[in-house]
């Protein structure tokens, strides 16, 4: 089997509504599962910076501008096949505040974007790798306040 590394980034981002809290996820078109939106790190872009793809993956897959707040990335590793290859994959989430825009808006690799409730997110997140991101962004989060 042939092996392969790849790099993501992306936005864990929360938005407030008066005393509330919402975080952003989307359905992933191809394998159908909740998802933090992410993509990789120089796919176009040659050297693209981390900050600044996990910014324009926020922007096509969830259909909205935001900020990042920790400088820090929440760094999460997995590996998968695809096809011939086992993948080994290193995540960069970064911790973001919703700006502006609508999940309606997202590109064709989502097929819904939307914003959730804490304890929806926790219920709906599909992989355990996202569940650690999450429970780390919450950490976080918690320092920001």
């Amino acid at each position: 089997m042939k092996y392969k590394k790849e790099a993501s980034a992306g936005g864990i981002i929360f938005k407030k509504e008066g005393d509330q809290i919402f975080w952003l996820i989307i359905q992933h078109s191809q394998h159908k599962g909740w998802v933090f939106p992410k993509g990789l790190v120089g796919d176009n872009v040659k050297n693209e910076p981390r900050e600044k793809a996990a910014l324009r993956e926020v922007k096509e897959e969830g259909g909205i501008e935001a900020k990042i707040l920790v400088d820090e990335p929440i760094e999460i590793h997995y590996k998968y096949r695809f096809k011939e290859f086992l993948i080994y994959k290193t995540v960069y989430y970064f911790l973001m505040e919703y700006l502006s825009g609508d999940p309606k808006d997202h590109d064709r690799e989502a097929s819904e974007a939307k914003f959730m409730e804490t304890e929806e997110i926790k219920k709906i997140l599909t992989y355990k790798s996202d569940q650690e991101a999450f429970d780390k962004a919450l950490a976080a989060f918690g320092k920001l306040q």
